[in-house]
């Protein structure tokens, strides 16, 4: 089963985007873990909204570009992992360890776990 762990933070809080070397150190030692253990398939950070960024909408057939900054989006994805687990407790668990990195170092986060659809084919 394909999970994917969304992270969610707050980029008007100052360091949510700019994480410390201390952090980072963290975080490393962690991603070189889960792919070391086989599960990882993707991971990647995403830059802030202010950043070259745009949000297309469609609202009653109608398209709108909206180019960032979001100022109005308070948890805004800031990167992904995508993970091959054997079942939804242990993308959870990975999920957890995950988390622990950003409240070790003070940082609010919230995570999404979310199955991947695997439709016909897959």
């Amino acid at each position: 089963m394909r999970y994917m762990l969304m992270h969610k933070l707050d980029e008007n809080l100052p360091g949510a985007f700019d994480p410390s070397p201390e952090f980072m150190t963290r975080m490393g030692a962690f991603m070189e873990e889960v792919a070391k253990s086989g599960v990882l398939l993707a991971a990647e950070g995403l830059c802030k909204s202010s950043e070259e960024s745009a949000r297309i909408t469609a609202t009653k057939g109608k398209t709108t570009i909206t180019d960032g900054p979001f100022t109005e989006t308070k948890e805004l994805i800031a990167g992904f992992a995508l993970v091959e687990v054997r079942s939804k407790e242990e993308a959870v668990e990975w999920a957890k360890r995950f988390v622990d990195i950003f409240v070790q170092t003070g940082i609010d986060v919230e995570v999404d776990v979310r199955r991947v659809s695997e439709g016909p084919g897959a």
